[in-house]
């Protein structure tokens, strides 16, 4: 069965956690090596991969020679720089070894967020492809800060599989997959082999990090499954650290647990706005207006809105929320903030006398908005 759920792959994001190429001495070249080769194999077979690779910090930290791990923002960035170079150098060396190409890719969440960094970003990697080369997708650690991270690179990975139209996404971990409970807790622990839809109850099995050197823990793990899920696109999580375990998926070995995609799968425009774009307000919504945007799939009109709160401008992102602040839908806003606080609870014919023009009747147009039920964007950190 897992053969032929794999038929079709033809492009793959490959992520590759801390945990798996790293460790708090630094960076596990011979397991780096290992994967790349393995990487390889898969590209003499005519698969096209994108690589999203973590592990700069940990390599780096040796550079600054630190005895523990980089406690302050400056001394990660630091590290990150150091080690970014030593990653990309293993990783070229090892692919140069097997006649193939790679090239890096920084991203911030800025770069996704903007919509036209968005495309640039996509062209750049679908070029590296045509002509092919593996792009190598690694956040920005040395200039990142908080306010435009990703938060982790499996949130990264996801993002990534849906700006290049990926088929799959394969996530390397130092697990075997997902498990029913703990298995370092319970050695009864039964791991999943397969998963419809990732539910609460699939969401309450992810705890914590285990890893003192990875952002993550299954619990992120999940959430990039659920939203390449709604990309269209299947996610398998597997142990990075058994052999040749990339070329052991694509044979078919029934191994790690595979997410099926979303039977309804969001556009590319809609999967933006749901999980790169971030959002820079709130609107709070009457429940004429709710009933409109999520019973009737209508736009969100002037005359249903009673509140707003933050900054933003026309062409942002903002929340859609109830009277009590709970978001229900986000989306794109015709408006500025100025704008909508002159012409909220407002008929479409007073917009243009009130501001002396009118961009359009709607202030978040159908087509550039998404549910929360659909996309669980409330997911998404607040502002």
């Amino acid at each position: 069965m897992r053969k032929s759920l794999l038929s079709h792959v033809k492009r793959v994001v490959v992520k590759i956690g801390s945990g798996v190429i790293s460790d708090r001495e630094g960076l596990a070249s011979a397991q780096l090596s290992a994967i790349s080769s393995d990487i390889c194999h898969l590209l003499d077979r005519g698969l096209e991969v994108i690589l999203v690779s973590s592990g700069a910090v940990a390599a780096g930290k040796g550079g600054l020679d630190l005895a523990e791990w980089p406690q302050t923002i400056p001394q990660k960035q630091a590290a990150a720089a150091i080690g970014q170079t030593l990653i990309i150098h293993e990783y070229q060396k090892t692919f140069h070894a097997s006649n193939h190409k790679v090239a890096q890719v920084l991203l911030t969440r800025d770069d996704l967020s903007n919509r036209r960094r968005y495309l640039n970003a996509r062209n750049t990697v679908m070029t590296l492809l045509e002509y092919g080369v593996t792009p190598i997708v690694n956040e920005n650690d040395t200039v990142v800060v908080e306010e435009i991270r990703f938060g982790d690179n499996d949130n990264l990975s996801a993002q990534v599989t849906n700006l290049v139209d990926a088929d799959m996404l394969i996530i390397l971990s130092d697990v075997d997959g997902l498990y029913d409970s703990n298995p370092a807790e319970n050695p009864q622990a039964q791991l999943i082999p397969i998963v419809e839809r990732v539910t609460p109850a699939i969401e309450a099995m992810g705890g914590k990090s285990s890893s003192n050197v990875g952002t993550g823990g299954m619990s992120t793990k999940l959430k990039a499954a659920k939203r390449a899920s709604l990309s269209g696109v299947g996610t398998l999580i597997v142990n990075g650290r058994s052999e040749n375990i990339l070329s052991r998926v694509f044979a078919g070995e029934d191994i790690g647990t595979y997410f099926l995609p979303a039977q309804s799968r969001l556009t590319a425009r809609k999967h933006w706005i749901a999980f790169s774009k971030k959002p820079r307000g709130k609107l709070l919504i009457d429940s004429g207006g709710q009933n409109a945007v999520i019973k009737h799939g209508k736009s969100l009109l002037p005359a249903g809105i009673c509140g707003v709160d933050g900054g933003f401008e026309r062409g942002d992102a903002v929340r859609l929320c109830d009277l009590d602040g709970e978001e229900f839908a986000r989306g794109v806003i015709s408006y500025s903030l100025t704008e909508t606080l002159q012409i909220m609870g407002k008929q479409c014919d007073e917009i243009e006398p009130i501001l002396g023009y009118k961009y359009r009747d709607e202030v978040v147009c159908r087509d550039n908005l998404v549910l929360s039920t659909d996309d669980n964007g409330s997911e998404e950190e607040e502002d």
